[in-house]
């Protein structure tokens, strides 16, 4: 049985807030790109980037990434075996910058890890920090979150479920 953790309207609470943490943090965001992780995490990235135009009258780039190749748990999706590749689009060169990486859910921290290491596949950031809207705990790596829409204790039974109007046609996050 599932039940809402997130509404839509405390998705957009939580988004806010993590503008004006994103905001502060790195006292405006000149030096900044958003970079999200697909699928979910681009959408979150684009929202973040919306809002802090909102509140700072500022564009900030958007790139994303595809950590298809990074994984360490790679199972094949195609019929000759080969990983389905989406491809990374990051706008700016990231040399210097503080990329913020942006992802729906944080579990064990695997995805982090694929990310970073496709990041640094393609430059040297000054900063990596790391948005996620929920962060479950659980992590088998030493991946830390800077910017946290809602904490959710889960066991490893259970199973968080992040939905996005771009993709689900609905904002919610469940725990089953």
């Amino acid at each position: 049985m599932a039940r809402m953790i997130i509404d839509e309207d405390a998705m957009r609470r939580a988004i806010t807030r993590m503008s004006h943490e994103v905001i502060e943090r790195n006292k405006g965001v000149e030096n900044c790109v958003l970079v999200g992780i697909k699928t979910r995490g681009i959408y979150l990235a684009n929202r973040l980037a919306q809002r802090i135009k909102d509140i700072e009258g500022q564009d900030i780039p958007v790139g994303e990434v595809d950590i298809t190749l990074y994984r360490d748990d790679l199972t094949p999706k195609t019929s000759d075996h080969e990983p389905v590749l989406q491809g990374t689009d990051i706008p700016v060169d990231i040399n210097g910058l503080t990329v913020i990486l942006v992802d729906d859910v944080l579990y064990t921290g695997r995805t982090v890890r694929s990310a970073l290491d496709a990041l640094i596949d393609l430059g040297r950031p000054s900063l990596i920090q790391l948005a996620v809207l929920v962060d479950r705990g659980h992590r088998e790596l030493p991946i830390r979150p800077d910017y946290v829409g809602k904490n959710v204790p889960t066991s490893k039974q259970e199973r968080i479920s992040a939905k996005l109007k771009e993709v689900d046609e609905l904002d919610e996050v469940t725990i089953v």
